[in-house]
């Protein structure tokens, strides 16, 4: 069992990096999904340690960044919700409204 949760997108958006990278290498594909959920168990046992982007939302979410990934999610909840998996080179209007959505 993990100490985390995901918004159902953001399960999505794991699945869709995932299937992004194992166009070109399936290998690599599994490391950078691995590393990701490694940085959330890191995020379960100490929520606070990630940043604050209030141009993007003014919710009380936290920032992660791992490879050019950004992990949005809730540092309070029990099990830590993630809300987002998204690309950080994404324009910022547009990761702000996918934090709307969610």
């Amino acid at each position: 069992m993990t100490g985390y949760a995901f918004h159902p997108e953001a399960a999505l958006d794991l699945e869709e990096i995932w299937e992004f990278i194992a166009k070109d290498n399936l290998a690599a594909a599994d490391r950078v999904i691995a590393e990701i959920l490694a940085v959330l168990d890191g995020l379960a046992a100490f929520p606070k340690q990630g940043h604050k982007r209030a141009d993007l939302t003014s919710r009380p979410l936290r920032f992660a960044v791992i490879y050019e990934y950004m992990i949005a999610y809730a540092p309070d909840s029990q099990p830590l919700w993630i809300v987002a998996v998204m690309h950080g080179r994404r324009n910022p209007r547009v990761m702000a409204a996918i934090l709307r959505g969610r």
